[in-house]
């Protein structure tokens, strides 16, 4: 039997009508709530993007006190990072040395500091850098009988009993078989410690120092002091990975007559720039970045012309190095930035299911990364051999042999140009060794005034740079 549906009346009719409005009203709303939502979310995601690169980063960095080497080099990586990263301001600190720099970065009161490589850092500090190496320097009067450390025992050391130079001293100390209460320490302040020694308060001077300190050479300057050597400098490393053996270069202070008048044995360490772990690793990564590739400008931003050459000792830190703390991973991303990619080290792998154009490609990559290796190989020695010569200016007191150094730096640019004009360096390399170069040109042109005052007092400086 046939089951046959009534009509449909006017009201169902109109009814059905309606429900089908709504339905197609309701599919709509949603479509155009889906279209807001998602462009709400983009425009988000757009307005954060740009927050993050516009964003200011304000840094606090605690570098010493503000006569010392690391706060002058500090000055001048505030000075050159801030111009070419504004979003990056960074103020300088004076402090009382490393140890307080350590306390203030572990509670982020800053978030960079600069350290002696001996002393202890805490949880929260990662390396960015070193920045020159610091030397162990003992001064003691002309007269006097301490001819090495083990005599210091029962003596007044003009030496504040904080910071890390007081910790180096101790690690020494320890070495020689000699502890704290072997010794009478003279002067709250490095100021008051100096002061102490030039009124003969003091029969010995510490200080963890770069060569030519001014305050160092304000304490043998007159001839009335000298320096006493600090062997055993490859015995301590065993205790004191970041110990490592040094010289003091005869005449480093003055030439004629030279001080010291041998070249002394000594031990140094690093001075290093850290950083908190919590600080953006982009915002580490540009700091990087502008302190090793902007050398001569940190060096022209430096008005002392003792403190110029130490920006040339700016190097990444060596993981062998006994530098306790990790490297900052801002850092590590500059440092690692020619390191081939995951694509280019499973090459053979990924060959398996790529083209062969792909896989040409590929080695063409390869080639010319190890290419600009070879090119980078090639500009180091030449900077090696810069350093070593800018190194041997401060010991050289005869004119000859210092136009001879200056000859040869003059040499070492031709045969450069030359290589790179054969493409044997690249432009990049050839830039890097160029700054080193001209640090150790000026420097030699330093020395030249030096030696030519010492021997014609009365001659003016501005006729001294035109003597040839």
């Amino acid at each position: 039997m046939t089951n046959l549906q009534p009509p449909q009346t006017s009201l169902q009719r109109s009814q059905a009508k309606f429900l089908s409005f709504l339905a197609s009203a309701n599919l709509s709303k949603l479509g155009v709530v889906s279209l807001v939502v998602v462009s709400l979310g983009f425009v988000t995601f757009v307005a954060l993007q740009i927050g993050d690169r516009t964003k200011v980063h304000r840094l606090k960095l605690a570098a010493g006190a503000i006569q010392g080497e690391s706060y002058v080099i500090s000055k001048a990586i505030e000075q050159v990072v801030e111009k070419y990263h504004p979003n990056i301001q960074i103020e300088v600190i004076k402090t009382g040395g490393t140890t307080e720099n350590i306390e203030q970065l572990e509670q982020n009161q800053v978030q960079l500091a600069t350290a002696q490589a001996d002393v202890s850092v805490g949880a929260s500090a990662r390396l960015i850098s070193i920045l020159y190496p610091d030397r162990f320097q003992l001064i003691v009067p002309n007269n006097s009988s301490i001819n090495q450390f083990s005599d210091l025992k029962g003596k007044r050391i003009a030496l504040p009993k904080t910071g890390g130079q007081f910790q180096s001293f101790l690690n020494v100390a320890a070495h020689f078989g000699l502890a704290a209460s072997d010794f009478t320490f003279v002067g709250e302040t490095e100021l008051a410690a100096n002061e102490a020694f030039l009124r003969n308060q003091a029969d010995a001077a510490f200080r963890v120092r770069a060569l030519v300190n001014p305050s160092i050479l304000q304490l043998v300057q007159n001839g009335s002091a000298r320096l006493v050597p600090i062997p055993q400098a490859a015995a301590m490393k065993i205790k004191y990975p970041a110990f490592e053996a040094g010289i003091i270069p005869q005449g480093a202070y003055r030439g004629n007559p030279a001080i010291p008048a041998i070249d002394l044995a000594t031990v140094q360490v690093q001075r290093t720039l850290i950083a908190h772990e919590k600080v953006d690793p982009k915002v580490i990564r540009s700091i990087t970045t502008a302190i090793m590739e902007r050398r001569q400008e940190l060096a022209d931003a430096i008005a002392q012309a003792d403190i110029k050459p130490l920006v040339a000792n700016i190097n990444p830190p060596s993981r062998d190095s006994g530098l306790g703390a990790p490297i900052h991973p801002g850092a590590q991303a500059y440092y690692e930035r020619d390191k081939p990619s995951f694509v280019q080290e499973n090459a053979d792998f990924l060959a398996l299911i790529l083209t062969i154009l792909l896989l040409l490609w590929s080695w063409g990559i390869q080639l010319k990364r190890l290419l600009v290796r070879v090119q980078k190989n090639a500009a180091d020695e030449y900077s090696k051999k810069a350093i070593n010569l800018l190194n041997a200016v401060p010991k050289t007191n005869d004119l000859k042999q210092l136009e001879a150094k200056r000859e040869e730096l003059l040499k070492l640019l031709t045969s450069a140009v030359n290589d790179l004009d054969k493409d044997v360096i690249s432009e990049e390399s050839f830039q890097s060794f160029r700054v080193i170069w001209q640090i150790a040109l000026d420097t030699v042109r330093e020395r030249r005034i030096t030696l030519y005052q010492q021997q014609s007092p009365t001659l003016p400086p501005s006729q001294v740079s035109r003597t040839p």
